[in-house]
Formats: C-alpha cells, structure tokens, sequence
C-alpha cells in the first residue's frame, strides 16, 4: 500500500498546485479510474495493462471453451 502512495504523489500530486480539495480530489479520482486501474502496467498481471491483460485472458477462455 505504501508504494501505491508513493506512486501517487510522485507521478501526479508533485506536479500539481490544488486550490482546492475538490480540484485535488477530481484529480486524483481522474488519475486512479483513467491512467492507474486502466492503463499502468502492474506487476501483479505480469507488468500488463489491465485492459491489455482482461483481453487476453478473454482470449484465452474463449479458445478453450470452444475447443472444451
């Protein structure tokens, strides 16, 4: 988890000055639902991008059930 926050503040609130909380939060909401669960590779998939992993795995289930 510690990472995680880590990665946070530096890939995105370093590099920003909030006026707000509110701004601040759409930010953060706009980093973690468009760039961090969608398109970072994550070492848990084997360094993949989630999407690129779901279609995969799709891929995969779908040749075996046709073959099954």
């Amino acid at each position: 988890m510690e990472s995680f926050f880590h990665t946070l503040k530096t890939e995105l609130v370093m590099h920003h000055d909030y006026r707000t909380r509110d701004q601040a939060r759409a930010s953060v909401f706009d980093y973690l639902e468009v760039f961090y669960n969608r398109q970072r590779r994550h070492s848990s998939i084997k360094y993949e991008a989630p999407l690129a992993f779901e279609a995969s795995t799709k891929r995969l289930i779908t040749v075996s059930t046709e073959r099954g």
